[in-house]
């Protein structure tokens, strides 16, 4: 090996240096994107934090330079004849390319714009390339860059699925309070002043040594192995900490057959649900408390707060592991569990995964009124309650086009822990109902949504569950799952009950931008299998009219024919008095009128007298 090909440099560089102007294939092996939403939260609520320590209203950009670093990590690059290649951190610079693209279009309409095309893609003769240059996701990056959105289709690979889905999360969880004078601040500060190491290898065989020892695992400790090691340390003799290693070996396998690193979010929401008690002020250049800390270093804060945790003595570290994070792990296994399958009893944990606010968030409120001694019944009632709750509260803002960032709602949320922590089931139910009751926001949001780019998987929750709904109450066996996964058939879709055709509604519109509105609106949307939805998705109201009453109770609820001779269906009606009526034709007025019913029987699915029966059965 020569003198060239045996050298390796490492170096800190700001994002803009790492991605200004360059060019980056990444490597066969680890092509594939596979960030999942909880790390896209985790890294904007680690940013977030960082810059808000620092900024200030009455600061100008220049200011910025004096902020304080962030460092994201170390990538790893293979230097060949001029080409870089990526070896490690391609998940990072992935992730950071999906977020400069949302800032770019997020700046649009702001006077104060940063220059980011640069970062994103570079131009040679006319032609413009992504400076991730991986030809198979060109087309999703640029739908992105161009319209903002992007269209998944079922020929993509994972990697295209992954990168259009973590953008939408980005525009889902990116903070309201960046959105406004900050967001040029917050912008100069992602692209000079958080840091990457670059590690650069000129010879592959040197890459791959650099990427092998840095992704060794029995090298490095994670905070789960660091803070078994202090509660061991504590306990009194070697046959008892023989005992608990063991205990703790099984049931962090346990829970790394949820995922990887499934054992931090353990320990953060754990910690947070029965411990924690301060709180970091939202205010600029606050210090972190007990819930930010342990989200960044909980093993060394279970070492500074013994006192909370109530561990006074070897045999209250010994119980600790044996019984309190035995059983805490259990619960939490059983709240993954039950958001992945529709399960009886726990079901709406399964609704709010579909859509609600970021795990970290949503985690400490389920574990916080679960006591030890809790049978599974009450586990189970205690569960359903809460994550109906997170349903709710996220139904609430997504109808009023609020988001779900973690910073908007972190401070409520965290406060909510606190209230709940060992709350018995009826003092649960109280505290919840009298929650929502309060909140500025309601259900009469829906009169006026309509869905865009941002919010198709919304919209596809709100009409799966009207739809389940009304088919459960009127007898038939369809549930929430069959029109929103349809893991058994073909797969549901939205379809617009207008086509997109502006000619057959000249009698009401002469502008495409007011049809559009309008015809994007809930009231004129019906979910239809795949296929049947295209067959005749362009044809006039009239024309598709005889075709709903072959489809779902929410589609042929629209013909008249729904209202002959369905007994169970009618039953339904007459006793929860919701306002269904057969419409002959779809003009504006009867999509209101639609739009009006789907309020109502969002308001039966969504009561707040469940929280009352359910604390009470």
């Amino acid at each position: 090996m020569d003198q060239v090909s045996s050298k390796i440099e490492a170096k800190d560089y700001s994002i803009s240096d790492v991605l200004s102007n360059k060019k980056y294939t990444i490597d066969y092996f680890q092509r594939e994107y596979k960030w999942q939403q909880r790390h896209i939260e985790q890294l904007i609520a680690d940013l977030e934090t960082s810059f808000t320590l620092n900024y200030e209203e009455k600061h100008e950009r220049s200011d910025v330079a004096n902020y304080n670093s962030y460092y994201l990590g170390p990538i790893v690059l293979s230097n060949k004849d001029g080409k870089k290649s990526v070896i490690d951190g391609q998940q990072r610079l992935t992730s950071l390319t999906i977020l400069l693209i949302y800032l770019n279009n997020l700046q649009q309409n702001h006077a104060e714009k940063v220059k980011l095309d640069t970062l994103i893609y570079s131009e040679t003769y006319g032609q413009k390339s992504f400076n991730l240059d991986v030809p198979e996701r060109r087309h999703c990056l640029d739908a992105l860059y161009t319209k903002g959105e992007y269209e998944v289709k079922d020929t993509d690979d994972e990697t295209v699925k992954n990168i259009a889905a973590r953008y939408n999360d980005i525009a889902e969880l990116f903070p309201d309070e960046l959105k406004g004078r900050a967001l040029p601040f917050f912008i100069d500060w992602l692209i000079q002043n958080v840091v990457l190491v670059v590690i650069i290898a000129y010879s592959d065989d040197n890459a791959y040594t650099i990427f092998e020892t840095m992704n060794d695992r029995g090298l490095n400790l994670t905070p789960s192995e660091m803070l078994k090691g202090y509660l061991l340390s504590k306990v009194r003799t070697q046959e008892q900490r023989d005992k608990i290693n063991e205990v703790w070996k099984r049931e962090i396998k346990g829970l790394h057959e949820l995922w990887d690193e499934a054992d931090i979010s353990f320990f953060q929401a754990w910690l947070r649900a029965k411990y924690a008690v301060t709180i970091r002020p939202g205010k600029a250049g606050s210090a972190n408390e007990d819930f930010e800390k342990i989200g960044t270093r909980f093993h060394t804060w279970v070492k500074d707060n013994t006192d909370k945790i109530k561990l006074n003595n070897p045999t209250d570290f010994y119980s600790l592991v044996n019984t309190n994070i035995v059983f805490y792990m259990k619960v939490f296994t059983k709240i993954y569990k039950a958001r992945g399958v529709l399960q009886k009893n726990v079901e709406h944990l399964y609704y709010s995964q579909q859509w609600g606010f970021a795990s970290s968030l949503a985690d400490p409120l389920l574990l916080a009124p679960i006591g030890i001694s809790d049978n599974e019944e009450t586990i189970d009632k205690k569960l359903n309650l809460v994550a109906r709750f997170i349903e709710t509260f996220s139904l609430y803002r997504g109808v009023n086009y609020r988001n779900f960032s973690q910073s908007s709602i972190r401070y409520t949320m965290y406060n909510l822990v606190l209230e709940l922590r060992d709350k018995t089931v009826a003092e649960l139910g109280k505290i919840l109902a009298q929650k929502l009751a309060d909140i500025e926001e309601n259900l009469d949001g829906i009169l006026s949504l309509g869905m865009h780019g941002q919010n198709k998987h919304f919209i596809k929750f709100i009409l799966s569950r009207i739809t389940a709904h009304i088919e459960q109450k009127s007898g038939k066996s369809t549930s929430f799952e069959t029109y929103f996964n349809n893991p058994d058939g073909k797969p549901f879709e939205i379809e617009h009950i207008w086509a997109d055709k502006l000619e057959y509604h000249a009698d009401e519109f002469t502008q495409v931008h007011e049809f559009n509105e309008i015809r994007n609106r809930l009231g004129d949307l019906i979910l239809l299998p795949r296929g049947t939805n295209q067959s005749f998705g362009a044809g006039k109201y009239e024309e598709k009219l005889p075709h709903y009453i072959k489809e779902n109770l929410l589609a042929q609820s629209l013909n008249t024919v729904c209202y002959e001779r369905n007994p169970n269906f009618l039953a339904y009606v007459s006793e929860s008095g919701l306002p269904f009526k057969a419409h002959s034709q779809y003009k504006t007025e009867d999509l209101k009128i639609r739009q009006a019913l789907y309020k109502s029987i969002g308001e039966e699915i969504w009561s707040l007298d469940f929280f009352s029966q359910e604390s009470t059965n």
